[in-house]
């Protein structure tokens, strides 16, 4: 069976005469950061139950000790000895982190980014990644974002962090000579934390994503389709770059509507003189994205239009005849 202890209890033991047989599962850089004197180190993600019987030609009744960071990874090696068969598997409440402040001897090495500051980093730098490129290339990459939020959200519920594992394979967390590891998170409360967090992003993307999902897409619509429907008065062309961009060069026979002069606002009557509902409209840009804003404002205003992924010079190389000026 498992259970726990407190480090002064651990302490006591071994103060005693006791043999004390210290197995800490953290990562060896954290390890190496910092380490109970007398505890050797067995990372989670290389932990062998069946290992560690062997080496005990086969007797597992004395008690074997664990500790990670601050509990968590130790009560799983616990959960992974007893399955094991082990008789005594014991958890140190609250890890090295209590130990160090209990005034246990420590052995101190070179400073460490521990695992749970990596995982909120990494975290972090994912949603914020997910929403720029959500923002500014496609809404999909929003996706990104919200499937950070759930994993934080299991790693909080479950206690168990895909990520810290990926995270403590990379070479920055492992030492020459030994092997890096990581289980689940490294505390109740950075579970906790992350469990938090995980809910946040995820109120966020539920409270935003309606508005994402409804993004205008570009059309379908190929180049030559585009062409046939506007030279035959079946389409408009609605270019919604800037002014200085369309005098220096447009499609000639397409209308000006620049998405700044969207933004501040046009009036109802120049919006339906410039956009026929007997027509498809079509809007374009330099590249893509303006077109697509430009849908969104006027979609909300009650217009069909079709926002067109080729820029100008892509219609221009189509073969549209090309103007310059006003």
């Amino acid at each position: 069976m498992s259970r726990s202890i407190s480090p002064q209890e651990l302490e006591t033991i071994r103060r005693g005469g006791q043999a004390v047989e210290l197995i800490d599962v953290r990562t060896p850089v954290e390890f190496r950061e910092v380490h109970v004197e007398y505890a050797r180190n067995v990372p989670l993600d290389r932990f062998d139950p069946a290992a560690l019987l062997k080496e005990r030609h086969g007797q597992p009744d004395a008690p074997l000790y664990v500790i990670c960071r601050s509990g968590s990874r130790g009560r799983q090696a616990c959960e992974k000895l007893t399955a094991a068969g082990f008789a005594e598997a014991v958890n140190v409440e609250g890890g090295t982190l209590a130990c160090e402040s209990a005034g246990l001897p420590v052995v101190r090495g070179k400073k460490a980014v521990s695992l749970e500051r990596q995982v909120r980093i990494a975290a972090g730098a994912l949603v914020v990644a997910g929403a720029a490129l959500g923002f500014f290339v496609h809404p999909y990459w929003i996706g990104l974002a919200a499937f950070v939020g759930a994993g934080l959200m299991f790693a909080g519920i479950t206690d168990t962090c895909g990520m810290a594992m990926v995270l403590a394979r990379m070479p920055w967390n492992r030492v020459a000579g030994a092997t890096g590891g990581a289980g689940g998170g490294n505390s109740a409360g950075g579970a906790s934390c992350r469990a938090a967090a995980g809910l946040l992003v995820a109120t966020g993307l539920a409270v935003g994503f309606p508005n994402i999902a409804a993004a205008i897409d570009h059309t379908t619509d190929t180049l030559p389709q585009v062409k046939a429907a506007f030279e035959s008065k079946k389409a408009v062309l609605i270019d919604v770059r800037e002014t200085t961009e369309w005098k220096a060069g447009h499609v000639q026979g397409a209308q000006s509507l620049p998405l700044s002069a969207l933004q501040k606002g046009v009036a109802a009557t120049e919006l339906d003189r410039l956009l026929p509902k007997d027509r498809i409209v079509y809007l374009h840009c330099q590249a893509g994205r303006r077109c697509l804003l430009a849908a969104e404002i006027l979609e909300k205003q009650g217009y069909k239009v079709r926002a067109l992924k080729p820029g100008f010079p892509a219609l221009r190389e189509a073969g549209l005849p090309v103007a310059t000026g006003e």
